[in-house]
């Protein structure tokens, strides 16, 4: 039996994810700003919702690509909420990056109503979003991954279940440590390539091929030696994603000295304005302080 889909969040992540969906699903959309909802429509196949009342009574799989915890936990609990208006059986993926904290609380509070929940960042930026090539990390009861994983295959390239509810969660702060330490090594690089003269162009190209070679390098150092910083992932994402990977390291005493170090370098960034510049702009604030 088909099963009716709900899409919440037709951001730069959600709009191209929802739009997979409809290619192989009879899906309706909600978004809170309806310019998105509209501008949506007009290039997917789908029906729009003009609440969350309204698109939770009619889905029995509710996905969500939100912005943050608070946004989240107001879809779910407030007045007029998915708790209230899904029905017993049905199902929520969260695609937001959110707490751990915030993935087991909503678990929890939907389980009273026999509502699943999964949930499921992703990783592979605009780019992977466009191109349906992301990466899930999935947390939650396998029985329910199982089920729907070939669904998350219309837009993804790689889904792999990461264990209990949270897990996904926790697996994201992974790739956004990894990510962050990426980042600001190859902006260290190209700016060191450009104060000591050489041909930077020349000098990725062969480095890329070579153990230094990262996702990061391969898609972003045409762009940063360019300084072009519209690509993607914007600092405000990234330093809320990472202030929450910092909250969580606290709680266990985790050593991440780096990470905090980069927050504080994407701190400075947003300073002089730039958070909406994708994250590779760790390279132009080297230039400006240099």
């Amino acid at each position: 039996m088909n099963k009716a889909i709900g899409f919440i969040g037709l951001g730069v992540m959600g709009s191209p994810m929802a739009g997979h969906l409809s290619n192989h699903h009879e899906i309706r959309v909600f978004n809170r700003s309806l310019e998105k909802t509209k501008s949506w429509i007009k290039k997917y196949s789908g029906s729009e919702c003009s609440s969350v009342k309204e698109i939770s009574k009619v889905s029995d799989i509710l996905f969500l690509c939100v912005g943050n915890d608070n946004d989240v936990r107001e879809i779910i609990s407030n007045k007029d909420g998915a708790l209230e208006h899904l029905k017993s059986g049905s199902c929520i993926v969260d695609h937001t990056t959110t707490s751990a904290d915030l993935a087991n609380e909503m678990n929890n509070l939907l389980s009273t109503k026999n509502i699943n929940y999964l949930d499921a960042p992703i990783s592979g930026g605009q780019a992977g979003a466009e191109s349906g090539q992301l990466s899930i990390m999935v947390g939650g009861k396998n029985e329910l991954y199982e089920e729907l994983k070939d669904i998350l295959m219309t837009y993804s390239k790689f889904i792999k279940y990461m264990g209990k509810s949270g897990s996904g969660q926790l697996t994201k702060m992974v790739n956004q440590i990894c990510i962050a330490g990426l980042v600001q090594a190859l902006s260290e690089g190209i700016n060191f390539s450009e104060e000591v003269g050489l041909n930077s162009k020349d000098v990725l190209e062969v480095v890329s091929k070579g153990a230094a070679q990262s996702w990061q390098m391969d898609n972003r150092w045409e762009t940063m030696l360019q300084d072009s910083y519209d690509h993607g992932f914007a600092v405000d994402l990234m330093r809320k994603d990472l202030e929450i990977v910092i909250n969580e390291a606290s709680k266990s005493n985790i050593n991440i000295d780096i990470t905090k170090l980069i927050n504080e370098f994407y701190k400075d960034i947003q300073s002089e304005g730039g958070g909406r510049w994708d994250t590779s702009s760790l390279l132009k604030r080297l230039q400006k302080f240099a």
